[in-house]
């Protein structure tokens, strides 16, 4: 995957003169429906839409409902990944949304699913992972940059 080469720090993976492989969004979802939250085929269905939405292409899936409730699940994209777990009992569900690249945003992701979820309120931070060394042709030893957080 080519790396993203735009100047703007907030929407690609060029900033500060540094270049990063990766955006990885954690997302936190509070005050959804939690009978979306509590339905496997719901939760799956929204979030292959969520990847096929931002430009991902999906490779594979997985997900599981726990007992008594809650539901955690995997979307593989060539890209990268989509992964959440569920607390319906809370209205609460914690996502990660992991692109490489230039042609996927995850924050579209994060978007559709808020909507779908019909959270009231959610956040999340960006982090830029994986900067580059274009010097060495490597990938510097170094822990991620937090770009954002909302």
């Amino acid at each position: 995957m080519t790396p993203i080469s735009d100047m703007n720090c907030e929407n690609t993976l060029k900033c500060n003169n540094a270049q990063y492989l990766g955006r990885h969004i954690l997302a936190e979802f509070f005050e959804c429906d939690p009978n979306v939250l509590n339905n496997p085929e719901l939760v799956e269905k929204y979030m292959l839409q969520a990847a096929l939405e931002c430009g991902a292409t999906v490779v594979n899936k997985c997900f599981h409902l726990f007992m008594p409730h809650g539901v955690s699940g995997v979307v593989i994209i060539s890209e990268s990944h989509l992964a959440i777990h569920t607390w319906p009992e809370f209205g609460y569900a914690a996502v990660d949304l992991f692109t490489c690249g230039e042609q996927c945003d995850p924050k579209i992701s994060y978007e559709f699913l808020k909507k779908k979820f019909n959270s009231k309120d959610a956040k999340y931070s960006q982090l830029n992972r994986g900067l580059i060394d274009f010097s060495a042709h490597n990938v510097e030893h170094q822990s991620f940059k937090v770009s954002e957080a909302f």
